[in-house]
């Protein structure tokens, strides 16, 4: 299943970041992407999570214990308008149940819950289903920064009892010990941590009735939009999928969409995107999957992307990935 949502460059800019800081061309954390250096210059452009999840992919191929990083580094400041609406809630658990009404705005990608047994409280992340090979990685994030979050809004670290993982427990396990600071549990049917209930009534030192209420109804207008977009952009990406072997260019995309060209591309810029880099995107992530399973050849995978020639699918999957497609299927 390809993504279709839409989140914000926080994440991206964070990975460069860190990467950065180790010496590291971030150019290259970028390919195949369709992310380039100046969209970071755009603090409201939106991006697909798949585009993130390839930044992700890249950089989790470069330093296996990234997630765990990259959640210490996502602190509550980097939510915007959603960290100022937590910030000024009256208590924690006022703060969390306000963050799982906008998932969007969060930007995770997962399913998130608070279960309440009545002494402890489970933060649960489950129903992840896409891209297995960055399972480990996105549940150290998401948990990890999930516990920054709540460390923040409390203006002191919240205390764990346990906290449990999906994958098996991985080699450098030790470094959850700093993260967490309790019994771990892996091969657990979801990911989650728990902490005594009385947390949920804590008050935050930053609440505030007046500026609470102002964020929170900008979340609630911007969540709309968000997913106004996400639910416009999937329709995008549902039509161009089914021909990618007979693109329709801008202006038969746009009929489809029964817009004009002009409307079409404009929408497409405000989502930091083109006509072009989605039918990249979708082509690059179907090349993967035909390579993977290893018994189309080449040239037919070509065609079936729409590639006239297969020497121009094999630069573009070059330009997309850094490597060529016969490297890439090993």
């Amino acid at each position: 299943m390809l993504h279709s949502h839409l989140t914000t460059l926080n994440a991206v800019s964070l990975i460069l970041q860190v990467f950065q800081e180790q010496g590291v061309d971030t150019q290259q954390l970028l390919v195949g992407s369709g992310i380039g250096l100046a969209d970071l210059e755009h603090p409201d452009a939106r991006i697909t999570t798949q585009q993130e999840l390839q930044v992700c992919a890249n950089a989790l191929a470069r330093r296996e214990d990234i997630g765990l990083e990259l959640g210490r580094r996502m602190h509550v400041s980097c939510y915007g308008m959603l960290g100022y609406a937590l910030l000024s809630s009256a208590t924690l658990g006022d703060a969390l149940r306000l963050a799982l009404t906008f998932p969007a705005l969060l930007g995770t990608v997962f399913q998130l819950r608070l279960v309440d047994d009545g002494q402890r409280v489970w933060f649960s992340a489950s129903e992840h289903y896409d891209a297995p090979g960055l399972a480990a990685f996105n549940a150290e994030f998401c948990l990890v920064s999930l516990k920054v979050i709540c460390d923040d809004l409390l203006g002191r670290p919240l205390p764990l009892l346990a906290a449990r993982f999906e994958h098996p427990r991985p080699g450098y396990h030790a470094l959850y010990d700093s993260a967490f600071q309790c019994p771990l549990g892996f091969d657990a049917g979801d990911n989650a941590f728990a902490f005594e209930r009385r947390w949920l009534d804590m008050p935050l030192p930053l609440a505030d009735p007046i500026t609470h209420k102002a964020m929170s109804e900008r979340c609630r207008r911007l969540n709309l939009e968000f997913t106004g977009r996400q639910a416009w952009l999937g329709r995008i990406r549902q039509l161009l999928l089914q021909q990618l072997d007979a693109a329709p260019g801008l202006e038969g995309l746009a009929r489809q969409m029964n817009c004009s060209s002009r409307t079409l591309r404009r929408h497409l810029q405000a989502l930091g995107s083109s006509y072009q880099q989605l039918l990249d995107e979708l082509r690059f992530e179907r090349a993967k999957q035909l390579l993977a399973e290893d018994q189309m050849p080449i040239y037919r995978i070509a065609e079936t992307l729409g590639f006239s020639e297969t020497a121009s699918f094999r630069h573009a999957f070059q330009r997309w990935s850094g490597v060529a497609p016969s490297h890439f299927r090993g």
